[in-house]
């Protein structure tokens, strides 16, 4: 499955219009296949600002590859699975709502040190 993933392994990318799948070269699937040797998917924060921009520019030069296309992914495997999505914004009401919970006094019971 090794050499499968180096000869011919796309890298698929989850985005909020869905996965799409690049084809990387063969140096880039050799150090994808590193970055993604404990984990299938990983979150595009933890990965390190390397391996961030490397995905930034494998996303930029939209090297995607179609399911449908003739050589396309059917039969190719998949290196690893990068969520490239948004983060999740919290409502600013919240956050304040929180945080007055927490400055609140514990209900009249004093504590001595």
């Amino acid at each position: 499955m090794l050499i499968g993933k180096l000869s011919s392994g796309v890298l698929r990318v989850l985005t909020p219009l869905g996965p799409r799948y690049i084809r990387p070269t063969f140096s880039q699937r050799l150090y994808l296949l590193w970055i993604f040797r404990h984990f299938d998917l990983l979150p595009l924060q933890v990965l390190s600002s390397r391996q961030q921009h490397l995905i930034d520019s494998l996303c930029a030069e939209q090297r995607f590859v179609s399911p449908a296309q003739d050589n396309g992914i059917v039969d190719s495997p998949v290196l690893g699975t990068v969520e490239r999505r948004p983060p999740v914004e919290v409502e600013a009401q919240s956050a304040k709502a929180g945080a007055r919970t927490a400055e609140a006094p514990l209900g009249g019971v004093h504590q001595r040190l």
